[in-house]
């Protein structure tokens, strides 16, 4: 008998419901879905460019968090949608990486 891994598919909707969440007490209810939104997608823009969405690429992915918040940072400060602190991106950034391994989507 072969183990099946239980991957939930990735929900846009839920994924915000559990950064709110898994913000820091101090965070909470100081974001907006969309501003929320804005952040997870500079993450998965990073993640296009470096080819990590290529679904026929089966190669193993290794994220390097340092990189990707560079990434987010810099792009969320150019964009000026919000004035973003790092500490509130590094905790959005965060709690998107901490719901993908809830699914786990990169084991």
């Amino acid at each position: 008998m072969s183990e099946e891994k239980n991957v939930l598919e990735y929900d846009e909707t839920e994924s915000v419901k559990f950064i709110q969440e898994h913000l820091p007490e101090e965070m909470k209810n100081t974001f907006s879905d969309d501003e929320i939104n804005y952040v997870v997608d500079l993450i998965y823009e990073f993640y296009e460019e470096k080819g990590f969405l290529d679904e026929d690429d089966d190669r193993e992915v290794e994220i390097d968090e340092d990189e990707l918040l560079e990434y987010v940072l810099k792009n969320a400060h150019k964009d000026k949608i919000r004035e973003y602190t790092d500490e509130q991106i590094e905790a959005i950034v965060a709690g998107e990486l901490a719901y993908c391994d809830s699914l786990n989507l990169f084991d």
